[in-house]
């Protein structure tokens, strides 16, 4: 029984240093897997390190790509998609093509962005969700809860206003609801949905791989609408930012650099399991 103990902990400890590996995605195997299987994750535990992962993606697409990017003279529209329109996707938009690419993939894994005033009506929180959000809104805490209707284990994160675009965009927008947004306000809330109380390694990894091959897919399909531009400049794509002038980073960039700083929120919670489960 010590030795499987020794071993789940060497497994947790393996996957951190996965997490921080600057490599590609999250390999689905490891030496110890005869414990692939076992239910070590809890639901929340697993929902939060890929809430905190997009937390970051999100934050740096904001900052880095749109607010830098517009004041090069990008331009982002929530028609980016549209074959007369050349521009890319703002936020809440980007959120939802990494939402609708995990929908495509084999993991149970739902992610949505709600609000008390959102743009979009069919965003609107309502029942458990609409209550919860008053005490997120409150204390900015994530809140967990089954929702019964569709017998799935559902968490729910502060969406803040953490850049300028954000606010600005809600502000002006003509369908918004509310018109004095301001940085630091909880804006909506970020929700996620899985079918079962508690993962395995190989499902934790699988929902951590499908979140970044939705990132990598959305940014891709930004890039792939700027090659096909016809009448607005395109920026050079590489290894240089919005910052440092008319750029944008490879996808292959963006998404390392959400890695090196999402390990580390990931790994706080790895190394507490792995220590909880060596003590028992």
């Amino acid at each position: 029984m010590k030795n499987l103990k020794l071993t789940k902990f060497a497994l947790v400890l393996s996957f951190t240093k996965l997490l921080t590996s600057c490599g590609g995605s999250i390999p689905e195997e490891n030496t110890t897997a005869s414990i692939t299987n076992d239910k070590v994750f809890s639901v929340e535990e697993v929902l939060e390190m890929v809430a905190a992962e997009n937390d970051i993606t999100r934050t740096l697409y904001t900052k880095g790509i749109v607010g830098a990017g517009k004041k090069q003279g990008l331009k982002f529209d929530e028609d980016w998609q549209d074959d007369e329109v050349e521009a890319g996707p703002l936020p809440a938009l980007f959120l939802r093509g990494i939402s609708s690419d995990i929908r495509k993939s084999s993991v149970p894994l739902g992610l949505y962005l709600g609000s008390d005033f959102p743009i979009n009506a069919s965003n609107k929180l309502e029942g458990k969700q609409a209550e919860l959000f008053k005490k997120i809104k409150a204390n900015q805490k994530p809140q967990f809860f089954y929702d019964e209707s569709q017998k799935l284990h559902t968490a729910m994160f502060a969406d803040m206003a953490m850049a300028a675009p954000c606010v600005n965009c809600h502000n002006d927008h003509k369908n918004t609801t509310k018109k004095d947004w301001k940085l630091g306000d909880v804006m909506g809330a970020t929700t996620w949905q899985y079918p079962s109380d508690s993962l395995s390694y190989k499902e934790a990894v699988g929902v951590l791989n499908a979140y970044r091959n939705g990132t990598k897919a959305t940014y891709n399909a930004y890039l792939k609408e700027i090659a096909a531009f016809k009448s607005s400049p395109k920026p050079v794509i590489g290894k240089t930012w919005p910052s440092k002038g008319f750029n944008l980073p490879t996808a292959e960039v963006f998404i390392d650099s959400v890695r090196k700083l999402a390990s580390y929120k990931s790994m706080e919670i790895l190394v507490k399991k792995g220590a909880s489960v060596a003590s028992k």
